[in-house]
């Protein structure tokens, strides 16, 4: 999905005007499986590792559809739906990182999604994404099985750009300088003028954050960038070595900072694929083992 899609924006489920705990946890995966969730295994097979996929700023689930067909085998992909937009319009957006990242958290653990999972995130989403892990082990949880970020710099070069103060057409010729208004950028930009308010916020999020030194994470990362992405270089992408003592791949693929909604869509999918499958075997060789054990 491109930032400028049409979103319907109808009301959560509430009661004396405010949405109930539980619809508040589940309105963050609107499109989950609470079965395939709670991950149910075979005899002899693990269940799919869930991957949680934060889109970019101003994004929406949309971004990932198609994917649980492509990962389906290996993955159980759930999207995450930020407040201000589709089911959640009503929604204030968040403008600071700590409040979203902690709320997404326990959205998380609310759906029993903090044991074993991968996280996927995408420029603001791949920011998101580290420090929900970030938050997940302060808790006292496991660190993501896989963390993918995409199309972002690493966490402790944010903090030098200020475009969410930028006039609206600033901002929209911001966007179609990235590729984010579709191949036809007269609607596009009609959808945007609408969308500014979430993009805005957004944006704050990323440019008020502020990394703060902490023990790197030891999980295994893979960090992906567009060949032609002005805001996300291969340097700074590079960087997001000094966040993990786990292994870091470093993934380039031909496009700009939205490849991932263009032709290289396809060369993401098939290394998510090979990764999480290289994973899932993984899992399954010792879920055998385990089961061995238990049946001696």
């Amino acid at each position: 999905m491109l930032l400028t899609e049409r979103l319907a924006a109808p009301a959560p489920p509430a009661i004396n005007g405010m949405p109930t705990p539980d619809r508040v946890v589940e309105a963050w995966f609107p499109d989950i499986d609470n079965k395939a969730a709670t991950g149910a295994a075979s005899p002899t097979q693990p269940a799919p590792l869930p991957m949680i996929c934060v889109p970019y700023a101003g994004g929406t689930p949309s971004i990932f559809r198609g994917w649980a067909a492509e990962l389906g085998t290996v993955a159980e992909v759930i999207p995450v739906l930020l407040p201000g937009r589709g089911l959640r319009g009503r929604e204030q957006p968040y403008t600071t990182m700590q409040p979203l990242v902690e709320d997404l958290v326990t959205a998380l653990i609310g759906h029993g999604l903090d044991q074993e999972y991968v996280l996927f995130g995408h420029s603001m989403g791949a920011l998101v994404a580290y420090e929900v892990a970030c938050e997940l082990r302060r808790r006292g949880y496991p660190e993501p099985a896989h963390l993918f970020v995409s199309g972002s710099k690493a966490p402790h070069l944010y903090g030098d750009r200020a475009d969410h103060l930028l006039a609206d057409a600033q901002l929209c010729q911001l966007v179609r300088d990235l590729g984010g208004l579709g191949p036809d950028e007269q609607t596009g930009e009609a959808y945007l003028q609408r969308r500014l308010p979430v993009l805005r916020a957004d944006l704050t999020v990323c440019e008020r954050y502020r990394w703060s030194p902490r023990p790197p994470l030891r999980c295994a990362m893979t960090a992906i960038s567009g060949i032609g992405d002005p805001i996300a270089t291969a340097a700074q992408v590079e960087a997001w070595r000094e966040h993990t003592t786990g292994s870091l791949l470093r993934r380039h693929v031909p496009g700009g900072h939205f490849y991932l909604l263009g032709p290289s869509r396809s060369l993401l999918l098939t290394e998510l694929h090979r990764e999480l499958d290289a994973l899932a075997c993984a899992r399954a060789g010792a879920f055998a083992e385990l089961s061995g054990r238990n049946r001696s």
